[in-house]
């Protein structure tokens, strides 16, 4: 069994991994890890690897909870990948954005794709069909957004992302809503619209927190997967067992 752990900067997804299969998929708060890890263990004492992604902070206690109950690898632009990485500066790539990388690699073999990974950050990924992981684009989130706004003016208000899909605010909250949102969309929509203008038979993937509430409101035809990431991971650990 494989222990796949992703690390964002408030909160853990976990996932287990039997055979390539998910067989468990839940998320904690950095603050409950040792606990939380210790159950998932006693639920799963069959794991004897594990693999960690973090964009966020996860401090050495942890990690050397984690390696004193199976082989535990972290993930760093030092691990082995199975694809061609072009992009110029690979130090710097962000553990998700090579995890979702490898995702497509496998999981659309000799395709076109594009990872769309709608977080914290909004982030673009191109794998080519001679897989060659070629880069992309990072731009803030829907919340980010909505903080920017908040924060960056002395009278707008903080709101939560809702169901508003009128193009037309007719109050500040609405034309908040309605330029983030909207915003958000036809930035997306447009991003697609460059890259089915260069590349063929493109397959094009949405993954993230805000891939559901996104999907129903894009023009182009996307495939929603929540788990994208997580199976990325797996495989990224299946290549660096050995």
């Amino acid at each position: 069994m494989n222990l796949i752990l992703d690390v964002g900067n408030t909160r853990v997804k976990i996932a287990v991994y039997e055979h390539g299969s998910c067989i468990f998929c839940g998320k904690i708060g950095v603050a409950d890890f040792s606990k939380e890890i210790e159950k998932i263990f006693e639920k799963f004492p069959k794991i004897e690897y594990g693999i960690v992604s973090s964009v966020g902070f996860l401090g050495k206690t942890a990690i050397i909870l984690l390696s004193n109950k199976c082989a535990l690898h972290v993930l760093s632009s030092n691990s082995k990948i199975p694809l061609q990485n072009k992009y110029a500066t690979p130090s710097t790539l962000g553990a998700d954005r090579i995890a979702l990388a490898v995702a497509a690699y496998y999981s659309y073999a000799k395709q076109n794709t594009l990872v769309i990974d709608a977080g914290t950050c909004i982030t673009y990924d191109m794998v080519d069909a001679t897989g060659a992981y070629l880069g992309g684009a990072i731009s803030p989130g829907l919340h980010m957004r909505y903080e920017a706004l908040y924060k960056q003016t002395s009278k707008l208000p903080l709101l939560e992302v809702t169901d508003f899909i009128d193009f037309i605010g007719n109050s500040t909250e609405q034309s908040i809503h309605s330029g983030v949102i909207n915003g958000v969309c036809i930035e997306i929509d447009g991003v697609i619209g460059q890259y089915l203008s260069r590349f063929t038979d493109l397959t094009i993937i949405l993954t993230g927190g805000d891939a559901q509430f996104l999907s129903k409101r894009l023009k182009n035809t996307i495939f929603a997967h929540s788990k994208f990431l997580l199976e990325g991971l797996n495989y990224l650990l299946e290549n660096n067992k050995s």
